[in-house]
């Protein structure tokens, strides 16, 4: 496993470190178009690749020292989010918003030998990818190696750790499938995720 210090060069601990909050809110918006809070911590590396007209609020952190960062257009993240790349990337597709608090994790321990502690067993990335026009609710954490189609929404609270096709609503710890949206599709007619949740529920006894 490579430390710290093997990770992360010297460039980009001044970046991190020593860039004033606000000459990296300028940069995104002369750059990307971005609006970045001075109050949020996005590190400006070459793997970071924001879409046109995104917005980083307060206490959001992007880390992407170690992977590709890449956002579409018209992203949104709200206060507090955490967004982590690995080596395998993380990848938004455009019209994609975060609630806050929202954790999005692209790397991952390994845990085979239960006598190594974990930092001691090495790290790997997966990468996560989300598609076009997904809403991901408030305290969702999405984990390495999942996938979120196109057009889905997460109901907060949930947990995402695996792929999902396009066109529906998640819920859950882990997130299952708890509606399709479309026609048809039993969405819940512009009452938001939580009714569709809550239909759910009902439906199932729970």
């Amino acid at each position: 496993m490579s430390s710290l210090g093997d990770r992360v060069s010297v460039g980009q601990l001044v970046q991190r470190f020593l860039l004033p909050a606000p000459l990296v809110s300028l940069v995104g918006l002369l750059r990307w178009g971005a609006r970045i809070s001075w109050r949020a911590e996005v590190e400006l590396t070459s793997n970071l690749r924001l879409g046109p007209r995104n917005t980083i609020s307060s206490f959001t952190k992007f880390k992407n020292a170690e992977g590709i960062l890449r956002t579409g257009s018209d992203c949104g993240f709200a206060t507090g989010c955490f967004v982590a790349s690995g080596s395998g990337g993380i990848e938004f597709g455009d019209h994609v918003i975060c609630g806050p608090n929202v954790a999005i994790i692209g790397g991952n321990y390994r845990y085979a030998a239960l006598e190594v502690p974990f930092e001691e067993q090495g790290y790997f990335s997966v990468g996560v990818r989300i598609g076009r026009n997904v809403w991901i609710g408030a305290n969702c954490t999405i984990l390495d190696g999942s996938v979120i189609g196109d057009n889905t929404i997460v109901v907060p609270n949930s947990l995402v750790n695996r792929r999902f096709p396009p066109n529906v609503i998640l819920q859950g710890n882990p997130a299952k499938i708890v509606a399709r949206r479309g026609p048809g599709g039993g969405e819940s007619g512009g009452q938001g995720a939580g009714a569709s949740a809550r239909a759910h529920d009902r439906q199932s006894g729970s």
